[in-house]
């Protein structure tokens, strides 16, 4: 995993390395103001950069990869429905942030794993084997993530934020700019969440009206509903084995890539 997560990293880096260095007039004047930072040509179409170049695209994609993470994979639903959950529990802090984050975080490595597969066996091993440029295995890979998001979009989102672009409809997710999809995918990860916090809300709050409809019965308004509460919902949560029904729930809602 460790091994695969670094070739992930590296093909990122390269990413943004392309994207820095794409523009000639960038490329030149870069070379020019700081000759350690070198541009070679190859003559065979080919381009080598020097390692000051590398390290700058190297701490480029570091401040990079967490929007990444954040906007173009499956994390923002799971995180947000695990936070949800927490609160309609009314566990307070637990489980901590740092548990919910690695839950998600784990997750979104599970349910993207097919996109990142084929992202590995199409772009980088061909790119590392120098089989591939690096603008093909940047279009390959960028085609693969277009693709999981959007199957993962709603159709009135991306419509939405494509008719206020101006672009018009699409033949394919090939054609679908990220400048399109990125702010489409996020809404619908954010209405889609929602809605499934609302239904994990749902009981928790009945065991509350419940509970505090008891206890005003009885004459015990001094004593807090929530505090009574607790007990009872965890119990219904572990014998309804509430965080596998949770996490394979979040896991089933996405479309595979």
């Amino acid at each position: 995993m460790i091994n695969f997560l670094s070739k992930i990293l590296k093909f990122g880096f390269i990413i943004i390395a392309f994207a820095l260095l794409s523009s000639p007039s960038l490329a030149q004047s870069v070379s020019s103001g700081l000759p350690a930072l070198n541009i070679t040509d190859q003559g065979n179409g080919e381009t080598t950069y020097s390692l000051s170049l590398q390290i700058l695209a190297l701490m480029t994609a570091l401040t990079v990869l967490p929007s990444l993470l954040l906007g173009m994979t499956s994390f923002t639903r799971i995180i947000i429905v695990l936070s949800i959950l927490r609160q309609a529990m009314g566990t307070q802090q637990t489980p901590p942030n740092q548990v919910l984050i690695a839950i998600a975080l784990f997750l979104s490595f599970f349910i993207m794993s097919p996109t990142l597969t084929r992202i590995y066996d199409e772009s980088i091993t061909p790119f590392l084997a120098e089989e591939m440029s690096a603008e093909a295995a940047i279009n390959n890979g960028s085609f693969q993530i277009k693709e999981f998001m959007v199957k993962n979009t709603r159709k009135n989102d991306l419509s939405m934020f494509s008719d206020m672009s101006g672009t018009g409809n699409y033949e394919g997710p090939q054609d679908v700019p990220f400048s399109v999809i990125l702010p489409a995918f996020i809404t619908s990860e954010l209405k889609t969440a929602f809605q499934i916090g609302f239904l994990l809300f749902l009981p928790f709050l009945v065991i509350d009206m419940v509970i505090a409809s008891i206890l005003m019965s009885l004459g015990m308004m001094m004593l807090s509903p929530m505090l009574v509460s607790l007990p009872f919902k965890l119990l219904l949560f572990v014998l309804v084995d509430g965080w596998a029904m949770t996490v394979g729930s979040l896991a089933s809602t996405f479309v595979a890539g």
